[in-house]
């Protein structure tokens, strides 16, 4: 760091970090200052002290690309971006950071007598128990695997009934003969009977419920932005218990709603009878993230484990552990689980909830027992970012120059299903993963650990008297191998396997993005992109197909009044339901309602994604 006098270009001022800074130039955006502080932009936001001469690090946030962050009021403001780098721990939205303070930071001993409230000490519950037919959590499962072995015939799908509640909904769950589905800003959990969809009952919590509860042992489990996990009845919708996971009672202004500092996701996972979930916005934040076990019967407190920004085992800070563009899992998600761990996006946890280890792991180590879906910006991103996607493995890697090889390495997708042996999914065709204006999908299947061939020109080695003096070309583009790869047009955003079918649904794909980059102001050009936009707004309806998960054959297709949600289609009792972006709630059924109109599906078989491909 050098300090010039800005009338004689004097050096009035030179001192190196006390830290280490990591990047080694400014980038994205210009730095800024205060009277007391310089703001640099080589890796997050570096507070530079020149009296003191001492750095302070926050690599966990980033501005927007060109215009930065903005010092003002005493505080910083972070706005929306569009970087890549840190996935998994940088801050996402429009933030405003405030100065720490150690009077502000929670306990870490918080006395459990002020955090449980029993309503109902000795429930009379109906016991309810779990078919093959029900769908009781998110995406089905602790694993998230979006399967099932409930059995939907595809040939002759019918309307039965729909429910129209005018919010945001999230994606349903099924169990019990109730099909129950949270109203996210009205922060109100509904459950209708599942046959005729005749409202059954509702609750309302203290803030909003951004993901379906899950049903265990005949009650409802779920999570509120008010930083608490509440338990009701499941045939009466009786509160039974909350326990506040929040360390303390503080709120804060999120999204036009009053929200805990430390809210919690509306789906817990339950696993061998223990009850897990997570209240926090990041580790770097407000005293960490708060991992507690609870007794699902009773609310009880089983453990608590705090993710805060120091390693656990040194006490060093997290920071330290950046590679690259890349660090430690910092951000919370919908909690997964394969039986032997819990994993919060690619970071594995013990059953007790405790970090297996503290520093990135890199995405060329795609085989190992860490091996689970998940994403790098979490289950409910929706936004269909370019720069993310599902990931079935075990590490993802951020950055400009990263964010595309998991996506050629692990099965990946816009998003995923998966069974015993083999991932399916609708992502990019492997030759559109970098660098590219267009992107074109496929509907594919892949193996749970594929292998990863070469699809792209081979790099030669070049000879000079019989010694190798370099390489000619460029590095061949690696990508894992498909059992079955096709087009549709349909651009996929809800997807289930049921039995022996796999259901897909999602606007219609109107665009040629390779036509369109080739001739933009084209009128016909310009009237399908308009189009393809009003598709993916829900406004043109949608699609829905079915396919045999063996070879990827057709076996219907049909048109859909109202576009499921991203992720929030599902199967249960024999029958599909799914969720609208304008707050519907809809059931499909096999034998009851009005036929649906079939659709007329163009499905392209694309052979070369399944060899290696090598040019000369």
């Amino acid at each position: 760091m050098i300090g010039y006098d800005v009338h004689t270009g004097e050096a009035k001022k030179r001192f190196t970090p006390d830290v280490e800074t990591h990047w080694f130039h400014h980038r994205c955006y210009r730095a800024k200052a205060t009277d007391n502080y310089l703001l640099f932009s080589r890796t997050g936001i570096e507070f530079i002290d020149p009296d003191e001469e001492h750095w302070i690090c926050h690599h966990w946030v980033r501005g927007a690309c060109l215009y930065g962050i903005m010092p003002a009021n005493g505080l910083v403001y972070a706005p929306e971006h569009p970087c890549a780098c840190y996935l998994e721990a940088k801050l996402f939205g429009f933030t405003a950071l405030a100065p720490y303070s150690e009077s502000a930071m929670p306990r870490r001993d918080v006395p459990d007598a002020e955090r449980l409230t029993t309503v109902v000490a000795k429930p009379k519950i109906k016991p309810v128990k779990l078919t093959s037919e029900d769908w009781p959590t998110y995406r089905h499962d602790p694993a998230r695997s979006g399967n099932t072995a409930c059995e939907v015939p595809p040939s002759q799908l019918k309307s039965a009934w729909k429910v129209a509640l005018g919010s945001k909904l999230t994606s349903p769950v099924c169990a019990g003969g109730y099909v129950i589905v949270a109203e996210t800003d009205r922060h109100t959990v509904h459950a209708f009977e599942a046959a005729s969809g005749r409202p059954a009952w509702n609750f309302t919590a203290e803030g909003r419920v951004d993901s379906p509860p899950t049903i265990w042992n005949g009650r409802v489990l779920f999570g509120s932005a008010d930083g608490y996990v509440y338990c009701l009845s499941l045939d009466e919708g009786e509160l039974l218990w909350r326990y506040r996971v929040a360390p303390e009672e503080r709120r804060m202004l999120a999204f036009d709603q009053l929200e805990s500092v430390w809210p919690v996701h509306g789906t817990p996972l339950v696993i061998d009878d223990v009850l897990y979930c997570v209240a926090g916005r990041s580790m770097f934040l407000d005293g960490g993230l708060r991992l507690v076990r609870l007794d699902p019967a009773t609310g009880k407190k089983l453990s608590e484990t705090i993710f805060d920004d120091r390693d656990p085992e040194t006490g060093d800070n997290l920071q330290i552990r950046i590679e690259g563009l890349n660090m430690p899992v910092a951000l919370p998600d919908i909690l997964s689980s394969d039986g032997r761990y819990v994993y919060m996006h690619s970071l594995p946890l013990t059953m007790e909830g405790k970090r297996v280890y503290n520093q990135y792991l890199p995405v060329t180590e795609y085989e190992g027992e860490y091996r689970h879906l998940f994403s790098p910006t979490g289950f409910l991103d929706d936004t269909l970012w370019h720069r993310t996607y599902w990931v079935f493995g075990q590490a993802f890697a951020s950055g400009a120059g990263g964010y595309y090889r998991a996506g050629r390495v692990q099965p990946a997708g816009r998003i995923l299903v998966f069974d015993d042996d083999t991932v399916y999914g609708y992502g990019r065709h492997w030759n559109y993963y970098r660098w590219t204006t267009p992107l074109e999908f496929e509907l594919f299947a892949t193996p749970k650990n594929p292998k990863v061939v070469n699809a792209g020109t081979e790099r030669k080695p070049i000879k000079k008297n019989g010694k190798r003096t370099g390489q000619s070309r460029v590095l061949p583009v690696q990508r894992f191998e498909r059992e079955w790869a096709e087009d549709i047009n349909v651009q996929v955003t809800s997807m289930v396997l049921a039995d022996d079918v796999l259901f897909a649904a999602g606007p219609p794909d109107t665009a040629d993005e390779e036509r369109a980059v080739q001739a933009i102001s084209d009128e016909e050009v310009q009237r399908r992109l308009a189009e393809q936009k009003a598709a993916l707004e829900g406004n043109r309806g949608g699609i829905l197909i079915a396919v045999s998960p063996e070879d990827g054959k057709l076996i219907a297709g049909y048109k859909l009044d109202d576009m499921p949600r991203f992720d929030g289609l599902i199967a249960a009792a024999g029958r599909l339901y799914y969720t609208t972006y304008d707050g519907k709630l809809v059931c499909l059924s096999p034998t009851e309602g009005k036929p649906l109109a079939k659709e007329k599906i163009i499905v392209v078989p694309r052979p070369e994604a399944l060899k290696s491909v090598t040019q000369n």
